[in-house]
């Protein structure tokens, strides 16, 4: 008869921290020079601990004995970090372990992500402009590649958007990454800032089934999403590039939903959608398996969980803040997976370990290598009320 196996062995926090930072320095070798007074994996030990604690570097810097100083470990963030070779090197980091839980197939989905910038306005030429969001027009803007298995997400890659930026570069770049995978694709899923003639041709030229949501450009799709019950049309977008213009025709999957009161007064409304995959046969598929890359959004909210703060411009910096906070959930599934969860028949049982308890297990062992402040000093003795 087979039997669970039992867990012979424990993870303890400063292990946690010591594989993050391994992960690290093997990855991105930094050139500190024979006459640093610190290592590289003193600045990894700053860095993680400061994501995971949601603060900035100065201030967990300031509030550490065992620290280097702050303003040594900002001046080798900007100046040691390159923004080219970073974007590659953030990517081959954030596959490192988890490419090998992927099974033969997967699903796959790409989003930007628009974090607000709220600050000088003529100083934005390295961000990227979009129309009005949360009160601003410039943004610090990232595109992210996930895999989706089994309601866990795996970052794939991540890049840093800026003004000249397309949604068909982006999705060139990421195309070719899952080109490279030793797994296959089931189908990718996009936000509608993918929605355009380019985007759409080079998921076709790839072979890549996918689903996307339509924008309501021009009078025609307007008509289609205002009337009528669910069905399958025909649609076309043109595109021009270099002064040649190309017809990009592709199947529309229009699902009506009721309820009464909640859209417009007859309580319909409709959804559109891209799409074009052999398990996609009906508007309401088309609207279900689009539903799947909601998951994206919450790997967003985990992220904004575990990023160190910044007020700096530098778009590098703050890139380097967000691979490492990606990082720290790559870990934390691959490590729940293959060391944490128990072998058994039938799947591996995954114990109860949530992202947030990962975090704190990390953010404290971080407080310890570093000697974080646990007192302050007081001008007088703590009298009955400090004692129980």
């Amino acid at each position: 008869m087979f039997k669970t196996k039992q867990a012979d062995s424990e993870i303890h926090e400063d292990q946690l921290l010591n594989f993050l930072v391994n992960t690290l320095s093997d990855e991105i070798d930094l050139d500190l020079g024979a006459t640093a007074e610190i290592e590289a994996e003193d600045i990894y030990e700053v860095l993680v601990g400061a994501c995971a604690d949601g603060t900035s570097v100065s201030t967990l810097c300031n509030s550490s004995e065992d620290s280097p100083s702050a303003n040594t470990i900002l001046y080798h963030l900007r100046t040691k970090f390159e923004p080219e070779r970073l974007e590659r090197v953030a990517n081959t980091l954030l596959r490192r372990d988890i490419v090998e839980l992927l099974p033969e197939q997967v699903e796959v989905c790409a989003d930007l992500h628009l974090r607000p910038y709220y600050g000088d306005e003529d100083d934005t030429d390295a961000l990227y402009h979009s129309e009005a969001k949360r009160g601003t027009t410039a943004f610090h803007a990232y595109a992210t590649l996930y895999a989706r298995v089994k309601n866990k997400r795996y970052t794939l890659a991540v890049r840093r958007l800026e003004d000249g930026d397309t949604a068909s570069s982006v999705l060139a770049e990421f195309l070719g990454v899952l080109d490279g995978l030793d797994t296959d694709v089931k189908a990718v899923y996009l936000d509608r800032g993918f929605y355009d003639s380019k985007c759409l041709t080079l998921l076709q030229t790839h072979n890549y089934a996918y689903v996307v949501p339509i924008i309501r450009w021009g009078e025609a799709i307007q008509q289609e999403l205002s009337e009528g019950w669910s069905r399958i049309i025909q649609h076309n977008l043109t595109g021009k590039l270099d002064g040649h213009s190309w017809t990009v025709e592709f199947p529309v999957y229009i699902d009506c939903t009721y309820l009464n009161g909640r859209y417009d007064e007859n309580g319909v409304a409709r959804h559109g959608y891209a799409a074009d995959a052999p398990f996609i046969e009906t508007p309401r598929q088309a609207r279900y398996h689009y539903s799947k890359r909601f998951g994206i959004e919450s790997s967003y909210r985990l992220s904004e969980q575990a990023i160190a703060t910044t007020t700096t411009r530098d778009a590098t910096v703050r890139l380097l803040y967000v691979v490492v906070s990606l990082l720290l959930q790559n870990v934390w599934r691959y490590l729940h997976y293959e060391y944490v969860a128990t072998p058994r028949r039938g799947g591996r049982r995954l114990w109860w370990w949530p992202y947030k308890e990962f975090v704190n297990m990390v953010r404290r062992a971080a407080w310890t290598a570093l000697a974080v402040r646990r007192a302050v000093p007081a001008n007088r003795p703590p009298d009955d009320r400090f004692h129980r």
